[in-house]
């Protein structure tokens, strides 16, 4: 089943405008037709009543500042609910990226009780707790309660809240001012960018820095990363696109660092137009880069969708290879990421026995689309899948070491990027 392919704009259509600047988007950069919102999972009740909804999930290119967007089919508070299933703390790779970073934002900016850190989208506290550990004050802002709820039980300080430039305006005339501000994998899910990053320069010190990380762009469109798409993430982000946003709401960057989360994200530094903070040579590479890859000209973005539809010839493939031959096929990790995979293809749970997922939260419920059960990992030994498909392949090296006892049964690892291939 080929991927939908709806090409440029009938006459009379009425084309979107860019969410930063307002330029109708007439390029399609990927259609996923409906598809259901990747982090609702569904109880048994849900699934039985038969309502579950879907969305569009059509992403576009501004050919005027290359922010490539996906359409706003879904208003945000309809996506991050009080029943929002994703809790950074059950990844123990995020929680340690999060403690190493800060140890090495309080070493390099000398960050001590006498400082403030800001984190927008701060969850569960997963990053938070770890200047708490070392007295240096903080506070969390988060829209979602029921995380928001873990952060407060483990003594970070939370609001719960979308993050705006009225936020901004509200924490900073409340004398909530920051030495150093993360925005960790969030940039992507605020529909108004503009009017999110209007908030930062209100909260941030004269010389403050504010740290903004986000799955790269350039690896997206090159490593074929397409289940990165989902309703959640407005936006897919290169340097190019984020410095216009900074610099029109009176921010810019001054370092970037290329990090492995989310299969290869920067984390760029930034600060207010005026700050003393240097730019640094490793900016300019990147800058470098992206031009000479063509994110600034509109021809690059054409043809993803082809290679897209050749991973899932190869993850069909394995599929109908797998069932003929009557192996008992799963997956692990209930990751939005992995919905969009599954739900791209149309695998059912005739297909995929079951999911599973370290997080209570999803623990018997189904996946959304694709109606797959979610299973405990302690029911692993009990169903001794065949095969184990690693849907989150950020985290491929972490699971394959905590699930290493399938081979005791000859049970096998498989991985679907760039192809479907069973790990020896």
């Amino acid at each position: 089943m080929p991927l939908p392919d709806r090409g440029l704009p009938r006459p009379g259509m009425s084309l979107p405008l860019c969410r930063f600047c307002r330029t109708p988007l007439v390029h399609t950069f990927l259609d996923l037709g409906n598809q259901p919102l990747a982090n609702s999972y569904l109880t048994a009740e849900q699934l039985v009543a038969g309502t579950e909804k879907a969305y569009p999930l059509h992403v576009r290119v501004c050919d005027n500042c290359f922010l490539v967007q996906a359409d706003d089919a879904v208003p945000a508070n309809a996506i991050f609910d009080e029943t929002y299933a994703y809790f950074s703390s059950y990844s123990t790779s995020w929680v340690a990226h999060a403690k190493a970073y800060a140890r090495a934002m309080t070493e390099r900016f000398g960050l001590n009780p006498g400082s403030l850190v800001v984190e927008v989208a701060s969850n569960d506290g997963y990053l938070l707790q770890h200047f708490v550990e070392m007295d240096i004050p903080v506070l969390g802002v988060e829209p979602t309660a029921n995380t928001a709820k873990v952060a407060l039980d483990r003594g970070v300080r939370t609001d719960v809240m979308f993050f705006s430039e009225q936020t901004g305006r509200l924490l900073s005339a409340r004398g909530d001012r920051a030495d150093l501000m993360a925005a960790n994998n969030v940039l992507a899910h605020v529909p108004n960018i503009g009017d999110f990053v209007a908030g930062f320069r209100h909260v941030l010190k004269d010389e403050g820095v504010a740290t903004f990380e986000f799955p790269h762009l350039l690896n997206l469109i090159q490593k074929v990363q397409f289940d990165t798409i989902y309703h959640e993430h407005f936006s897919y982000l290169s340097l190019l696109a984020v410095e216009q946003v900074l610099r029109a709401n009176g921010l810019r960057p001054f370092d970037v660092e290329r990090i492995v989360t989310h299969g290869g994200s920067l984390r760029l530094f930034c600060c207010h137009l005026g700050s003393r903070h240097e730019e640094t040579d490793a900016l300019t590479k990147v800058r470098e880069e992206e031009q000479a890859e063509g994110l600034s000209q509109i021809e690059t973005y054409a043809g993803f969708a082809p290679r897209v539809e050749a991973v899932g010839e190869s993850f069909r493939a394995f599929l109908a290879t797998g069932k003929a031959s009557g192996r008992r096929i799963a997956a692990y990790g209930a990751a939005a990421k992995g919905n969009t995979f599954l739900n791209t293809f149309g695998t059912i749970s005739n297909d995929i026995i079951g999911v599973f997922d370290a997080s209570p939260a999803k623990q018997g419920r189904f996946l959304p689309g694709s109606h797959i059960p979610v299973l405990a990992p302690a029911d692993i030994r009990q169903v001794r899948p065949d095969d184990l498909i690693i849907l989150p392949w950020n985290l491929k090296d972490e699971i394959m070491t905590q699930m290493a006892f399938i081979e005791d049964w000859g049970g096998r690892f498989v991985t679907t990027f760039p192809e479907t291939k069973v790990l020896a």
